[in-house]
């Protein structure tokens, strides 16, 4: 499912040095000495003011936090569901009729006629409260929507949601009562369309690096702001900008002023310009334009989500729009179906779908599309459920759907051969705008390390926890004699207790038991790696890498669990083909998931593949190319 939210720009890196540098050293110099760690570590369940519930962080922990992800949610009313259904039909029907998406893609823009007819079916505030014009959808029902569009056209779907995932988001987030008031019926009517203003050119996946300043008037009822940003989804059409900038904040404590950055409702107006269109190899039909503020007066009443607090709003626009993308990949898979049922090859009077290589494709197609689709319905339910502690499994959701996305439609081109490469069949203009997603709104390769320095935090920290524990075991010795037997259990590989017994359907037990194992290693590993690097896991990213492919591995194992358990139970037509899904998916996630680890471990080879893929790198930067010699000797 294409997820409408787009503003063509990277996850700051920022956010992820806000994460890594609260890492917590695990072995402190005046604690537990590293080998004492390594074999008296064990394993407690930190509680901070708020623990967490999140599955993803628990996971990290070697825990299970059944209440997210078991049994997968169901958060809509009955009403809700009937007025969902009344929107899909009419939507799918403008897109079938209407809409041009070859068209839109040759001309560059959306054309007038899908744009108005956008606008009257109430396209560009299907999230705005009724009261103020819009649909007043939740995450959920939103969810399906952009399902349906991302199904059809990429590009307008780019231009949506660039308008309301993001480009207005953040008034709906923290917006004050006076400023949804102002600004939401015009937005939600389309009549204003609004862009996000964050990345620069010298801040694409860094946002504290921005240059672009606000300075406060010495009235303090208006600020100046100065500066450009880039790339910019919508940027050349939008009237109302959310713009992000650095201001002057004095310290509570020392009083000194200190750069912070600060968001801004920004209308178009006098000092407010942008450049030409930018030429793209996808998403040709969204307007992307770099933008220029030049003495851009801003009332302080515009100010969003309070002065200094910029970057927690930047960061929860992002995060709570991060759907996956289902609708494209069963459109994708569809396509592929309906060639190779129809395609007769070798002479031999035999379809493409009974030969064993297409048959491989197409399975493996729809196991990417039932997980992805899975976790943004998990996700948007979490969302809906009041859950505020997602980040995780959002970043996780938005690096595996934007690459099954990429790989389900490269399998159709293949399936569909020659056909498939021209552009008449329109397939290829989907894999163009498909390589975007795995750069803006956070570059998977930075969502990666995000996933994997959010979760060791959270683990550092229950860590450091047992050290006091052990400093002072008086205080419940039971507790750290049970902790200790369970530590001891899984460093043997014998198993902790840990099970999903009564949350998975019997019949999933088998798939369920390796998602166990695969948790109780992910936990042993996350313990050894802090344990050994403490802090300096930060600059160790070939093994983040890892950890994070083993997380997001591991989460789509529960999520299809959860999904497949529920269809058997409430016996679905589909159940049966649902749970061959899952158990292909969990059967091979598995295998990955140990591969990974075993790579992080002692013995597992992979401190001599990290040094010599560094040693090649080197090589190439230290040469400007390829360094090895022509096979022809010139």
């Amino acid at each position: 499912m294409i997820r409408l939210s787009r503003s063509v720009l990277r996850l700051p890196a920022a956010s992820v040095r806000c994460y890594a540098q609260t890492v917590e050293t695990v072995v402190e110099k005046d604690g537990v000495s590293p080998s004492e760690a390594a074999s008296q570590t064990i394993r407690v369940s930190h509680k901070t003011e708020v623990e967490s519930r999140s599955f993803a962080v628990g996971m990290f922990n070697g825990l299970i936090h059944a209440e997210q992800v078991f049994p997968f949610p169901s958060v809509l009313s009955e009403d809700q569901s009937q007025f969902l259904g009344k929107l899909v039909g009419p939507v799918s029907r403008f897109f079938q009729e209407v809409n041009n998406p070859m068209q839109n893609d040759e001309l560059e823009m959306v054309e007038e006629k899908t744009m108005e007819g956008l606008k009257e079916l109430g396209a560009f505030g299907l999230q705005v409260p009724v009261d103020l014009g819009g649909m007043g959808l939740n995450n959920t029902q939103y969810a399906r929507l952009v399902e349906v569009v991302g199904s059809h056209d990429l590009g307008v779907g780019i231009t949506l949601g660039a308008h309301q995932s993001i480009g207005f988001k953040g008034i709906l987030l923290y917006g004050t009562e006076e400023q949804k008031k102002k600004y939401l019926p015009r937005l939600a009517s389309g009549e204003t369309i609004a862009a996000y203003c964050l990345t620069e050119p010298s801040s694409g996946s860094d946002a504290a690096s921005i240059r672009t300043t606000a300075k406060k008037s010495p009235c303090g009822s208006f600020y100046t702001i100065n500066g450009g940003k880039l790339w910019i989804s919508n940027g050349g059409i939008a009237d109302l900008f959310t713009v992000f900038a650095k201001t002057q904040i004095p310290d509570p404590s020392s009083g000194e002023m200190k750069e912070k950055i600060t968001a801004f409702i920004v209308e178009r107006g006098e000092g407010v310009s942008h450049g030409p269109p930018d030429k793209k190899l996808g998403i040709r039909a969204s307007n992307t334009a770099a933008l220029h503020f030049d003495d851009v007066r801003v009332p302080a009443e515009n100010v969003l989500g309070g002065e200094g607090n910029g970057f927690k709003v930047a960061m929860n626009i992002l995060n709570n729009g991060r759907f996956g993308m289902a609708g494209t990949m069963k459109a994708m898979i569809q396509r592929a179906v309906d060639h190779a049922t129809n395609r007769t090859q070798f002479g031999f009077g035999s379809k493409l779908h009974t030969f064993g290589v297409i048959q491989e494709k197409l399975a493996r197609m729809a196991v990417l599309q039932y997980v992805t689709e899975s976790m943004a319905y998990m996700i948007s339910a979490n969302m809906d459920s009041g859950a505020k502690d997602f980040q995780i499994e959002a970043a996780i959701s938005k690096v595996f759907g934007s690459e099954a996305a990429w790989a389900v439609t490269d399998e159709c081109i293949q399936v569909l051969g020659g056909t498939g490469f021209m552009k008449d069949c329109g397939v290829e203009r989907v894999l163009r705008d498909l390589r975007i997603f795995r750069i803006f709104e956070g570059a998977n390769d930075i969502l990666r390390l995000f996933v994997a320095l959010n979760g060791l935090q959270s683990a550092g920290k229950e860590l450091k926890s047992l050290q006091k524990a052990l400093s002072n075991p008086l205080r419940d010795p039971q507790l750290l004699l049970s902790e200790g037997v369970r530590r001891a259990r899984r460093k043997a590989g014998l198993g902790t207790g840990l099970t999903l017994k009564g949350h998975v359907h019997p019949e999933m037990e088998k798939s369920a038991g390796l998602a166990v194992g695969a948790l109780e290693e992910f936990g042993l590993v996350v313990e050894e790696v802090l344990v050994k690097y403490g802090k300096k896991i930060m600059d160790e990213q070939f093994i983040l890498h890892r950890i994070a492919d083993a997380a997001i591995d591991l989460y789509a194992m529960i999520v299809v669990l959860s999904r497949s358990s529920r269809a058997l139970s409430e016996g679905l037509p589909t159940a049966v083909h649902e749970k061959i899904l899952c158990d292909i998916w969990c059967a091979e996630a598995a295998e990955r998931v140990r591969g990974n680890l075993k790579s992080l471990r002692g013995g597992g080879g992979g401190s001599a593949l990290f040094r010599n893929l560094r040693s090649v790198s080197s090589a190439l930067v230290e040469n400007g190319g390829v360094v090895a010699s022509h096979p022809l000797g010139f």
